[in-house]
């Protein structure tokens, strides 16, 4: 399958631009106590005393062995410096993927800006700050796991993993670049807003300056639309209507290609002609019932931790899904690679958007000044991708510590998806406790077959049984909201016994058990018809959590029969897509 071009984010491709990408100098503080981050440019300055001894290989953070570093302890520190020759005369940005958790940038030795949260891509304009020749970069990132106001996902809060809980990620783990631009007339940002009814779709520019703008359209090669207009404001909405229509589909990821001028600036980028949404029960696009037949994928390499080796690593996790009949995964506990979203985008894959919501007390009303930009952050960056179907905040909010969740928290950040985001179901939490939300997920993780089944009969009657309300029986209450298991299965199979291995719902004996068990809990479910998905867990192992249908290498765990009746479960036809 032919991808566009190797640029870090392939939404938004300034043509012009610099890969930072390799050796960094480095050093590091390891984190014996619990240190408060920095409040000032000032604050963070004296953490960069302790100098950059080591070098590393950016964008692959300390804890992996493909940094260099490998040091899996705490970390509170990191420090990255290097010498980058650079053109002056244009505008010049920074950009870097993502850098967990808080991010202070220094151009030439002067502050040049600083960054909050550790999942979403960050620009920094450091135009006045750099000069014609060699420029000095460094960057330094502060990070505090066990800090209750920061959303960490599944990094341990522990010296070492546990149960779902994985070896953490600290500084710098995405990819990081230049990016030039014209001086006063450049583009800032694009999205996109498909209509499959009438072959259409609508465009939004937000611009600097005014200039005059063409927007060149093509599918497969071919120009099926073409326009320039003047701008004389910092925004412009272009109406493109296709001459052609190529719908963006389960397993077919059609593209269309858009070249945007402005002012001398270009940038390349991409959408997709589809519609997502629901009826009564289903899932729906392109005003289809689709069923999702989803895998848990948690974004987690054995070399690179957050971060993957290469495009082959990451279009590999996406084939192997699909060659046992997925068609899509929740990715999980964390906001993945933009250019993994580019091939999710090209397969015809369809995905949840989630964040790292684990770590933060959500319990304490601070946590939505914390959380809420961020996410927002991840909802507005991941906009433009046809593969994202739907976005997801946050994941089982129980109880933090023994304290309840503050349900405002919830009901807040629902509310600012779908403000951000009204043409994408939101689910506010998943697994529970639901306050407001577009759909009614369950995480079951019951090995018995019938007891799974019979227990999700009572949805004829309007009745959703719920094994945690026992205990809890005004936390929530089904209300008649399209039903998807968003979690289920976990088994336990062992694919590394050199480690003590966790998974869900009791160990099988055989993989004919595994497979029988497999069968009968995903047919639970597609043979209900008042459900509208799957996802199960998980799709390969990570550390210690070994309930993965492939190894942490992602390597066969069974025979080719067993994969065969895994497919065949998978795939086989849904009641509610006979509705």
């Amino acid at each position: 399958m032919k991808s566009f071009s190797d640029h870090p984010q392939p939404q938004f491709e300034r043509t012009d631009w610099q890969s930072l990408n390799g050796g960094w100098e480095f050093g590091f503080d390891k984190a014996a106590r619990r240190l408060p981050l920095s409040r000032s440019f000032d604050d963070a300055g004296k953490r960069l005393r302790g100098g950059f001894p080591l070098n590393i290989n950016v964008p692959f953070c300390p804890e992996s062995r493909l940094s260099g570093i490998g040091f899996t302890g705490f970390i509170s520190t990191a420090r990255y410096r290097k010498t980058v020759s650079i053109k002056s005369g244009r505008r010049v940005f920074l950009v870097i993927g993502a850098a967990d958790y808080q991010t202070f940038i220094y151009i030439n030795g002067k502050p040049a800006g600083r960054h909050r949260g550790g999942y979403t891509t960050f620009k920094t304009d450091i135009t006045e700050l750099v000069k014609d020749g060699e420029n000095e970069i460094v960057i330094l990132c502060e990070d505090e796991t066990r800090n209750a106001l920061i959303p960490s996902g599944k990094q341990s809060d522990r010296k070492n993993s546990y149960s779902c809980s994985y070896t953490r990620t600290t500084g710098i783990w995405g990819s990081v670049w230049l990016e030039y631009a014209p001086l006063e007339r450049f583009i800032k940002q694009i999205r996109f807003y498909p209509n499959e009814r009438d072959s259409s779709c609508d465009a939004l520019f937000e611009l600097s300056g005014s200039g005059r703008l063409c927007i060149k359209v093509k599918y497969d090669g071919k120009e099926v639309f073409h326009a320039e207009r003047d701008c004389p404001k910092n925004s412009e909405a272009v109406h493109i209507k296709l001459n052609e229509a190529h719908l963006w589909e389960p397993g077919h990821g059609r593209l269309y290609t858009v070249e945007a001028s402005f002012g001398g600036d270009t940038v390349n980028s991409y959408f997709g002609l589809r519609s997502c949404g629901l009826d009564s029960q289903a899932f729906l696009l392109n005003g289809k019932r689709v069923f999702q037949r989803l895998v848990l994928d948690q974004g987690y390499f054995k070399d690179g931790i957050y971060t993957a080796k290469n495009d082959e690593e990451l279009r590999r996790d996406i084939e192997l899904s699909m060659a046992l009949g997925f068609n899509g995964a929740r990715l999980h506990q964390k906001v993945f690679d933009p250019r993994f979203l580019y091939f999710c985008d090209l397969y015809g894959y369809l995905v949840w958007g989630e964040y790292a919501s684990w770590g933060i007390d959500y319990s304490n009303p601070a946590a939505l000044g914390e959380f809420l930009p961020q996410w927002l952050e991840a909802v507005e960056r991941d906009f433009n991708h046809p593969s994202i179907i739907g976005w997801c905040p946050f994941n089982e909010t129980w109880n933090y510590r023994g304290k309840k969740q503050r349900d405002e928290l919830i009901l807040g950040v629902y509310l600012a998806t779908k403000a951000a985001d009204p043409t994408r179901p939101c689910i506010d939490t998943s697994g529970n406790f639901h306050i407001k939300t577009d759909i009614y997920d369950v995480h079951d993780y019951r090995p018995e077959t019938e007891d799974f089944r019979k227990s999700y009969e009572a949805l004829e009657h309007g009745e959703l049984y719920e094994l945690v309300l026992l205990d809890n029986p005004d936390r929530q209450k089904y209300g008649g909201e399209p039903v998807f298991i968003s979690e289920y299965g976990g088994i336990k199979w062992i694919g590394d016994s050199s480690i003590k291995a966790w998974g869900y719902g009791g160990d099988v004996k055989s993989e004919e058990e595994f497979a029988e068990r497999y069968a009968g809990l995903t047919e639970a479910i597609t043979s209900n018809p008042h459900i509208f998905g799957f996802c199960y867990t998980q799709l390969y192992d990570v550390e210690q959590e070994q309930n993965g249908l492939y190894t942490y290498e992602r390597k066969q765990k069974f025979s080719d029969e067993t994969y065969k009746k895994i497919k065949a479960a998978n795939t086989s036809r849904a009641a509610i897509e006979e509705v």
